[in-house]
């Protein structure tokens, strides 16, 4: 403010100082950092000390594993594998190793006979049993058309019946148990009565002689359960005790034994091996026995003897022909009482125990379902596993 009183106010004031404002301030900066960046550039452009960036390696295996959540990967044609890789065959003269991991999966790794330490290996982890989502469908590729019907053969792969509609398991060599339920098909009530009631892990033998055995199959199928096929044999005292039609005689031709194998085969489809049904005659005799059993083993699947017949060469055949094959420990319910059958039950756990594994053999009666149903219950909370038969075979091609 001026010293003249009398001026008025606003007047012959000093004008103030302008300040350069802040944005010409942030231009001029920003065109310093422009010139230093142009510069810099310019620099290393010129110069190949390393400054440039380095390009990671190209990968050159094109065999990437194919994702985690794949269902099924289309068939390997001939010899070749679902990554091109040439696949060994058992035949083939390589070396074949597998085992069986704690989810019930098997590694199979195929190596090269030895040589100078070169050449592929193939790693090949297959899948013991069937998405459940599919269970009850048949894998294409392991059936053959027939004037019979659909049959079970081995696929381009090796991969078997008996591999593919195997019940998983585990894979710890604890103590496991098999119990087979036979008979079902003949009796509509029975049947649907044990797979509504039995739980999953129990094996279901269907009689080649029943009925609605493909939509008794589906059902058993999509709760879990793995399946065999009951095929008739004659008995000792046949005619007179008579299995039914398509009976495998041993009187009978190769050919014609062979025709009523294959014609109970295409009833259904998806299990995984053959049970007698009765047979005490036929099992003794190893001439009829050899190209029935050849047969069912070519085709990848497994036999089950019942263990009723003392006589039985089921073991020498079996081991002749590479057919996986197994016996019945113990027939549950010989006498048709609920107290009998689980007397027998606790016996066949105590073979279990003695020899890591046991096989039972009961038939489709209310009493033998009762029996069954209460005491797997239990047994799972002893530690013990209820596996399907499969898991149980003496297999040549997987010791």
């Amino acid at each position: 403010m001026g010293t003249d009183l009398h001026a008025p106010l606003g007047r012959n004031r000093k004008a103030a100082r302008k300040r350069p404002g802040i944005l010409r301030i942030g231009q001029i900066a920003a065109s310093v950092c422009l010139v230093a960046i142009g510069g810099f550039s310019l620099y290393t452009a010129f110069r190949s000390d390393g400054l440039e960036q380095s390009k990671p390696p190209v990968s050159q295996d094109k065999t990437a594993a194919p994702p985690n959540d794949t269902i099924q990967q289309p068939p390997a044609s001939g010899n070749q594998a679902a990554n091109g890789m040439p696949r060994s065959e058992p035949s083939s003269g390589a070396n074949v190793e597998r085992m069986v991991t704690g989810d019930g999966s098997v590694v199979t790794k195929y190596s090269p006979r030895p040589r100078d330490g070169s050449g592929p290996v193939l790693v090949d982890a297959m899948q013991m049993g069937q998405d459940p989502r599919m269970a009850a469908i048949p894998n294409d590729n392991l059936l053959e058309e027939t004037p019979f019907g659909r049959l079970p053969i081995t696929g381009p792969n090796g991969r078997r019946p008996m591999d593919q509609y195997a019940r998983p398991w585990s894979g710890n060599r604890g103590t496991r148990i098999a119990i087979v339920l036979s008979g079902l098909g003949l009796s509509q009530t029975g049947t649907q009565r044990a797979i509504k009631q039995l739980p999953e892990e129990i094996t279901f033998a269907f009689a080649a002689s029943g009925n609605s055995l493909q939509r008794w199959m589906q059902d058993a199928r999509r709760d879990g359960h793995e399946i065999l096929l009951q095929v008739p044999l004659e008995p000792f005292d046949y005619p007179a005790n008579d299995p039914g039609p398509d009976t495998l005689l041993t009187s009978r031709p190769v050919a014609r034994n062979l025709e009523s194998l294959h014609r109970a085969m295409g009833e259904i489809t998806n299990y995984t091996g053959i049970m007698n049904y009765l047979g005490g005659r036929f099992l003794s005799d190893p001439k009829a026995m050899e190209p029935v059993m050849r047969d069912i083993g070519k085709r990848g699947l497994l036999f089950l003897d019942d263990g009723t017949s003392a006589q039985s060469k089921t073991a020498v055949v079996a081991k002749g022909t590479e057919l996986p094959y197994a016996f019945a420990d113990l027939q549950l319910d010989s006498q048709v009482d609920v107290n009998t059958i689980l007397q027998k039950l606790d016996e066949l756990e105590r073979i279990a125990r003695r020899n890591g594994q046991a096989i039972g053999v009961a038939s489709a009666f209310d009493e033998s379902i009762d029996a069954i149903s209460k005491w797997s219950e239990e047994a799972t909370m002893r530690g013990i596993e209820i596996v399907g038969v499969a898991a149980l075979v003496n297999d040549p091609k997987n010791p």
